[in-house]
């Protein structure tokens, strides 16, 4: 069944587009019809490529403006470039990216500490406007990091050396042990 426009009528500023001279740009905007043959403007002038430019393998060609002022480098780099590989839809492409940002950080870090910089990460990661607007929040961030923080501690910690060790074999009874 093919909607009509008297079906949605209802519905408080339906169809205030409808009227081509209510339209923003009617005054200033020449109409031509040709907005959906396609493409219906001059294709500015291409940007210097300088440095190198990642780009969608879904896209022939660079868009006209590129943002040239990191390029990627690194293991972050090698990571982007791999993921550039695959299409825009595919996990192989996004997921790969959003490691690499994360190994980003951690060379900004170390390229920060070799230039002798100590990077303030409690306030760059905006943790003062957290604690001051969301306190709760960050307990229960700072709680969760520090059970996981201990359980990865207890799970790597060598086997003989855990506090449980007469527990799990049997000697450890009634507050005792043997």
């Amino acid at each position: 069944m093919k909607k009509t426009a008297e079906d949605f009528a209802h519905i408080p500023g339906w169809g205030i587009d409808a009227d081509p001279k209510n339209e923003p740009t009617y005054p200033n905007r020449h109409r031509t019809g040709e907005e959906h043959d396609g493409r219906s403007w001059v294709r500015p002038t291409q940007q210097p490529l300088e440095r190198e430019v990642l780009h969608s393998i879904e896209r022939p060609d660079y868009t006209a403006v590129v943002g040239n002022s990191v390029p990627p480098s690194g293991l972050s780099g090698m990571i982007r470039r791999m993921a550039f590989h695959y299409s825009e839809n595919d996990y192989r492409h996004w997921l790969p990216l959003l490691m690499a940002d994360k190994i980003n950080v951690v060379e900004g870090i170390i390229d920060d500490l070799a230039h002798g910089t100590v990077p303030n990460i409690w306030a760059e990661k905006g943790y003062n406007a957290q604690w001051k607007h969301d306190r709760s929040g960050m307990l229960v961030k700072i709680a969760t990091a520090a059970a996981v923080t201990a359980g990865l501690v207890y799970w790597l910690m060598p086997k003989n050396d855990r506090s449980d060790k007469y527990v799990a074999r049997g000697n450890y009874k009634s507050g005792s042990r043997r």
